[in-house]
């Protein structure tokens, strides 16, 4: 039997486990609800028990695994696998590979949840194992993952590639991470919605006002929905969104040079026009030699990417050691 890698992709309200051969096929995957009871406390046993069970389900022998990836939210050294600070887990200073390890008696390798899924996308996605490559994640927050070189850029302290908290308005929201104007408090799901109920303050007479005032609430999929039966108020946060997200990924592709900028998460799912939307803006604000080999796209992998690509943490991290990097 060919040999088996697990990946973990640790969310706050579920985690996605896979067996996944080394070639990249995916045996099975399934996913078990994150409890965060006691700073989640519980989940690292929580995975392994239901890992176990998969094994004897799937009939796959322990000498037939060759080690586990982990993705997490938060800040986490990429080299030690360890969690700074996973705010919607309730993690602070946790040694994750090492309580895996420890667990499973495997070789083990963690890494934030963002650059996780862009390996994924990289292997087996829409990054085609692209050697230099940015991918962004659009939902509640915003998440970037950076790879270089073909391996992922972590950082010092775990916070490379986190592009949701650049600055982008000095007088803008408070962001969850303390400061304020970060990239997404405007164009996550969350700074989406904000958008608009600035636009309904301001306009209380519009089509959009009048919309909420019945439904009583407004997502993001409701903005972009509205966007295209052409109410002009959502077309305009739709077009702000893809105006501040081409801005800023024109600039972080100054600083790494990429051939691919995937675009992935739930507000990537509005369709075609609006990744069309923030490539156009994207070519307007980028350097010419950086933009004539530039593709911006959509993810391919969709809720599977992360998973994947912890499982890819495994075999990249198992090549290079039997190249010596």
């Amino acid at each position: 039997m060919e040999k088996v890698m697990i990946g973990v992709d640790i969310g706050g309200t579920a985690v996605k486990i896979g067996f996944i051969t080394e070639s990249g096929d995916i045996i099975t995957k399934w996913e078990i609800p994150t409890n965060t009871a006691n700073n989640g406390l519980s989940i690292v046993e929580d995975v392994w028990t239901s890992i176990e069970d998969e094994l004897g389900q799937q009939n796959i022998l322990r000498e037939n695994l060759i080690g586990m990836g982990v993705g997490a939210p938060g800040f986490i050294d990429g080299e030690s696998g360890f969690v700074y600070e996973a705010v919607n887990i309730g993690w602070k200073g946790m040694p994750l590979a090492e309580r895996f390890k420890k667990i499973s008696q495997l070789p083990v390798f963690a890494a934030n949840d963002a650059n996780v899924a862009a390996l994924g996308e990289n292997w087996l996605g829409a990054g085609q194992q692209a050697k230099n490559l940015l991918a962004v994640t659009l939902g509640t927050g915003v998440g970037g993952g950076v790879i270089v070189g073909g391996q992922i850029v972590s950082g010092e302290s775990g916070t490379a590639g986190e592009i949701g908290h650049i600055t982008v308005d000095t007088e803008g929201a408070a962001c969850n991470c303390g400061r304020i104007g970060c990239l997404e408090t405007i164009t996550s799901a969350t700074g989406i919605v904000r958008q608009a109920m600035k636009q309904i303050k301001n306009h209380p007479n519009s089509d959009l006002a009048a919309y909420y005032q019945q439904a009583g609430d407004i997502t993001a999929k409701d903005i972009f929905e509205r966007a295209k039966l052409g109410d002009a108020l959502c077309q305009q946060i739709v077009e702000h969104t893809a105006d501040i997200l081409g801005f800023v990924i024109a600039n972080v592709a100054t600083v790494i040079n990429p051939s691919k900028i995937l675009i992935g998460g739930g507000v990537s799912k509005a369709g075609a026009d609006f990744i069309e939307q923030i490539d156009h803006n994207f070519n307007k604000y980028a350097l010419g030699r950086i933009r004539s080999i530039c593709q911006v796209t959509a993810a391919q992998l969709g809720n599977d990417a992360g998973m994947i690509g912890a499982a890819f943490l495994v075999k990249q991290h198992l090549q290079n050691d039997a190249i010596g990097i």
